[in-house]
């Protein structure tokens, strides 16, 4: 078996980009450097440096990107929602075909926690109201169509906590057995498609025993780690918790895509890859999702083609 075959199903190398980048704070966000972080009425998203990223993923062997849509989409159920300069459904359907005939396997991402839900426009304030499931039903159930059923759809819900609302001017947390009955009912919904949702694994970090009891085994898993050391021990890594986490979710039969990034370190999708490769076993190990945290623009070019090199270079020394 190879590092690119696991039991005849091909590894996952996995790209993340966004269509829209409105997911972060609804007012601006302090420091330097983090103007991305607000909200805009427009969509931010260069033509051009996309065009260049699919062309390097080709060269890099990627064979999936995970579309972060958000309001960067007029959908015909929820019109309202979208931004200026918002691609039409006819034009997202048209990208989705030359995605695949790239060899690129394109999957949906709409984040329904509330740290990162502005997309939803209106209904982000509605959050567990009759509204909010109906604008959520239909949402899910229109994305599904537009990419002829693919096989996963990433849900994100990630980080739903005060501490990475704190600069919001409108904070918003489910806790308890409502966030697990939200999760639920938006697994349900793309389940109901016959598509397999896919989640950011980070709830597990906090509330382990809670997570393990209750979180569905069908859901796919990305526990992300994007630092420097992957110790295991407290006393060396402030954050081991997160690099256990690979190994407690595969000691629980969880399938997984685990996540890096060159957010901080360049060389951490590389460490990712050696790692979970050593500590996953190659039946629950779906492959790899690398990250960049940063809009499609210009501005951003060189992080982008970094990141995308980077899954090349990773996937090369397997």
């Amino acid at each position: 078996m190879t590092a690119r075959k696991h039991a005849d199903r091909e590894m996952i190398w996995a790209y993340l980009a966004h269509l829209s980048y409105n997911m972060w704070s609804d007012r601006p966000w302090p420091g330097q450097g983090n103007e991305h972080l607000n909200a805009a009425p427009h969509l931010r998203f260069d033509l051009s440096l996309w065009d260049d990223m699919l062309a390097r993923m080709v060269e890099a062997g990627l064979n999936m990107v995970v579309i972060d849509l958000g309001d960067g989409v007029a959908y015909e159920s929820h019109p309202e929602i979208a931004v200026r300069r918002a691609w039409s459904t006819k034009r997202l359907r048209k990208e989705l075909d030359r995605l695949r005939r790239l060899g690129l396997e394109p999957i949906p991402k709409l984040n329904f926690s509330t740290a990162h839900d502005l997309w939803l426009g209106p209904y982000s304030r509605c959050v567990s109201t009759d509204a909010y499931y109906g604008v959520c039903r239909e949402l899910i159930a229109e994305v599904i169509d537009l990419f002829d059923q693919p096989r996963f759809f990433h849900l994100g819900m990630d980080e739903e906590t005060f501490q990475h609302q704190r600069h919001y001017d409108y904070v918003v947390l489910r806790q308890y057995d409502l966030w697990w009955r939200d999760l639920y009912f938006l697994i349900g919904e793309v389940e109901k498609g016959g598509v397999r949702p896919w989640v950011w694994s980070d709830y597990v970090w906090h509330s382990p025993e809670v997570f393990y009891e209750k979180m569905p085994r069908s859901v796919l898993q990305s526990n992300w780690y994007y630092y420097e050391s992957f110790s295991r021990d407290r006393r060396k890594n402030e954050r081991a918790v997160r690099v256990r986490t690979y190994l407690e979710l595969d000691a629980r039969d969880y399938d997984q895509v685990p996540t890096g990034s060159n957010y901080v370190d360049p060389e951490n999708l590389h460490k990712t890859t050696v790692f979970c490769q050593k500590h996953i076993a190659p039946q629950r190990l779906l492959g790899f999702l690398q990250t960049v945290w940063k809009p499609t623009l210009e501005v951003c070019r060189q992080r982008h083609l970094e990141a995308i090199a980077q899954v090349g270079q990773a996937k090369a020394a397997l």
